[in-house]
């Protein structure tokens, strides 16, 4: 009967607790909404963001005058810590060694008059940078023939030199230029036009153009053959890797700048002697697309719990502790089969 009278009581004890779980949760689907947004969400440069006003003055915020150099220490005079980690890190860079003497006539001492003799040697090493040399190399092949044919003969012959074919033909393009623009684009993403005034200020006129031309037909005649060796070589292993993700393509025909595009990637298990990394641009997430490249592979392939993966006939799906505990929570019996 008490339980009865407390009834209404308990009820909007209830409620209340419910509400307040309803709040939490809610609270807690924003935060995950954040974070998903922060970590593949769409982003902006803006000129006028505060945070780059920071760029110029950088190093004044990093720099700390007071703070003694961590190599160095003070004992009754300055000299390197013995610590040699310096000297490993410099290991590798040729060496080049700049002598500092006294003229021969201020070798006397100057209290005896008598001749100084080489003690000892104070040192101290600084990096030099040698800025990157542009030039024109010409390359001039002789071209032979026979004096006595050309005199008495109804024939002369001509021998020519060898001499290495050019990269593109009719252009200027050397493999080194082309493999610095490809560095500077691909590893440490400088685009073309930023290239393009760089080269101005060591003087030379090179469109953003020409070099996109230049990247273009050295990928497709000489770096494609040997893509398609490596794919080669990936298919023929008995465990690969797989996974996509988004990019995103300016001006990319039928899609807006802000629509998702997909790198697929895949590579070769870490016990492989030889590792072997492929990226394949796609425009979508479609399950044709890894059915096509891995048309001809027969072994383990190694993915989260995406299901376009499930769906490859002759190839053994084998899940990530990470993911594949979810993908069997959430697709249940058909991921057990899987």
């Amino acid at each position: 009967m008490e339980m009865i009278a407390n009834w209404p009581e308990i009820m909007a004890k209830k409620d209340a607790r419910i509400a307040e779980l309803e709040v939490l949760v809610k609270f807690y689907e924003e935060q995950f909404r954040l974070s998903k947004h922060r970590q593949f969400g769409a982003s902006s440069e803006k000129g006028g963001h505060s945070d780059q006003l920071g760029l110029f003055d950088e190093a004044e915020n990093a720099a700390n005058l007071q703070k003694p150099e961590p190599e160095v220490e003070e004992i009754a005079y300055i000299r390197r810590k013995r610590i040699g980690k310096r000297k490993d890190d410099l290991s590798l860079l040729p060496m080049e060694t700049v002598e500092h003497k006294l003229p021969e006539e201020e070798r006397t001492c100057s209290e005896c008059g008598q001749p100084l003799h080489e003690m000892g040697h104070d040192t101290r090493c600084e990096l030099v940078v040698i800025p990157a040399q542009v030039k024109v190399v010409e390359h001039r092949r002789a071209v032979y023939s026979c004096r006595n044919c050309e005199r008495q003969g109804e024939h002369v012959s001509f021998v020519k030199a060898a001499m290495p074919e050019p990269l593109i033909s009719g252009s200027l393009a050397s493999p080194s230029a082309v493999a610095h623009i490809m560095t500077q684009k691909y590893v440490m993403h400088a685009p073309l036009y930023r290239q393009e005034q760089d080269w101005k200020r060591q003087g030379v006129s090179l469109s953003r153009q020409t070099m996109a031309n230049w990247i273009i037909r050295c990928s497709e005649d000489w770096l494609s053959p040997i893509y398609e060796r490596m794919k080669t070589l990936l298919l023929m292993q008995d465990v690969l890797h797989a996974d996509e993700t988004t990019v995103q393509i300016l001006r990319e025909p039928g899609k807006s700048a802000a629509s998702n595009s997909y790198m697929w990637l895949y590579r070769t298990s870490a016990d492989t002697k030889q590792h072997i990394v492929l990226f394949e641009y796609q425009p979508s997430r479609s399950s044709a697309h890894p059915k096509q490249f891995l048309k001809d592979f027969k072994g383990f392939l190694h993915t989260d719990g995406y299901a376009a993966y499930h769906t490859l006939s002759e190839i053994t799906i084998v899940g990530c502790w990470v993911h594949y505990p979810s993908c069997m929570i959430i697709r249940g019996d058909s991921a057990q089969a899987a």
